[in-house]
């Protein structure tokens, strides 16, 4: 098992440093030109439609823009936005930021043209909510119900079954680490609490998301900014550390962190993991909501791109750089460096709440992630009550697994996974992409209109819906 777990590793290395993260950046720079910059020209728009969007569900229970935009922002916000973005500070240097900022800027696009895909060709379904995102607009868009269902079975393995071991185990181990509890009671308490928040399915992830995903969000940002604001000498230096050491111009990052190579690597790498623009997870969160145009959900989802990196991603770097914790070539990574960092700014009281922040940061991707799998179930299955049942019991069992097994296999086979289901992905946004520039191209002409997709001259051939129509089912302003 050691021996397949490395070579997997390295196999891994390779694919996402020479061919995923590649193609990832040459889809976010072709949809920025193609959409002329919607995420520049269109970021106001982001903010107004995001202020009106919890008020988007029907009077029947269906899912307002607001919570599919939770639900994907519980499952891009978490451990990685704590551990991951300090793991490429420390392995690439302060420059590894400035690289997270441009492939967020760049993942916008992408997100939003995914996103606006997965309302373009989303499904009606019989809980009164939505089903789409990649499995369903490679079948309709590109006709292919197999190609769909490889996504499908991909990501199901990837968030339904690996992930959520993964993030059990980092609340399993934190909780040990700082308390001594043993993995087993954690691991029992965490599973019990995801079988709660999901038993009600992808409805009840989203009322459970509305709250948390903005609440723990919010709470990190202000413990930062009281860090920055305890720090305010330092902001100059650290934005000096960030853009010198990513050019490589800051001798001492370039011999002890690789230089600027390494800043690029590694501030690539945890963007892309941390905002999943173009792996196709979000997209199904996106179809799930109820709006009167496309477009207006991947502008919100566009916008969760933003505050995953800009904002959350941003907020661990300025407490690692600034609080004096952080020296090249130091032993520390990781959560562990996070965690010192608001320490050394604030006292040993905020130990236990960092311990509580990272807990719930994992917890909320462990719900986010279960939506993603059960949207995808749904395209494969025709018996939806049992199947989801499955799916639940296999969840939470593989929660409490999570809690207690080591998993650097299950990591490492994961991260082969989500290769596969993201070039699946990229390739059908790609040659699917027009569909979402006719939809921006409608929007623009008229934001505040609903999309109907009959004889629309935007759209670049007649769309095949049972949603989009004169009088669109379930779909109130947003």
């Amino acid at each position: 098992m050691e021996t397949i777990t490395t070579w997997l590793d390295s196999f891994n290395g390779q694919i996402y440093s020479w061919i995923l993260i590649p193609v990832l950046l040459a889809a976010g720079l072709w949809f920025t030109v193609r959409t002329r910059g919607m995420q520049f020209r269109h970021f106001g728009r982001m903010l107004s439609v995001l202020k009106v969007s919890r008020k988007s569900a029907d009077s029947d229970g269906g899912i307002s823009s607001f919570q599919a935009f939770a639900i994907g922002l519980a499952s891009r916000v978490g451990t990685g936005n704590i551990a991951g973005v300090a793991i490429a500070i420390t392995l690439g240097g302060p420059g590894a930021v400035f690289w997270m900022w441009v492939v967020a800027l760049l993942g916008m696009a992408t997100a939003f043209i995914e996103a606006t895909l997965a309302q373009v060709f989303k499904m009606p379904w019989g809980d009164g909510t939505f089903r789409g995102g990649p499995a369903f607009y490679i079948w309709r868009g590109l006709k292919s119900w197999k190609w769909g269902a490889a996504f499908a079975v991909i990501l199901l393995f990837t968030y339904g079954i690996a992930f959520q071991m993964v993030q059990a185990n980092t609340i399993a181990n934190t909780v040990e680490a700082t308390y001594g509890v043993n993995t087993w009671i954690t691991a029992i308490v965490v599973a019990l609490l995801t079988g709660a928040a999901i038993i009600g399915g992808i409805k009840s992830v989203a009322k459970v998301a509305e709250w948390m995903a903005p609440a723990m969000a919010l709470v990190y940002i202000v413990v930062a900014l009281i860090i920055i604001a305890l720090n305010i000498d330092q902001i100059g230096f650290v934005f000096s550390e960030i853009f010198q050491s990513a050019f490589g111009l800051n001798e001492a990052f370039a011999g002890t962190a690789g230089g600027i190579t390494a800043a690029i690597m590694n501030g690539v790498k945890r963007g892309l993991y941390s905002n999943e623009a173009g792996m196709g997870s979000a997209p199904n969160a996106a179809s799930t909501a109820t709006t009167i145009h496309p477009v207006r959900q991947g502008l919100i989802q566009s916008f969760g791109v933003f505050v995953d990196t800009m904002i959350v991603c941003s907020a661990t770097a300025f407490i690692v750089l600034s609080s004096g914790v952080y020296t090249p070539g130091q032993d520390l990574e990781g959560a562990t460096l996070t965690q010192s960092g608001v320490v050394a700014a604030l006292g040993d009281w905020m130990a236990p709440v960092m311990v509580l922040l990272i807990s719930v940061f994992a917890f909320s991707t462990l719900i986010g992630n279960y939506a993603y799998a059960e949207v995808n179930l749904d395209y494969l299955t025709k018996d939806r009550a049992g199947s989801d049942l499955v799916l639940k019991i296999i969840v939470v069992i593989a929660t409490f697994v999570g809690g207690i097994a080591k998993l650097s296999f299950v990591w490492v086979l994961a991260d082969t996974s989500m290769f596969f289901m993201a070039i699946i992905n990229l390739v059908a946004i790609v040659l699917l992409g027009k569909w979402a520039m006719g939809a921006l191209r409608d929007f623009e002409a008229n934001p505040d209109g609903a999309f109907i997709a009959a004889g629309n001259h935007h759209l670049p051939a007649e769309l095949e819906t049972e949603i989009w129509v004169k009088d669109p089912p379930k779909a109130a302003v947003s």
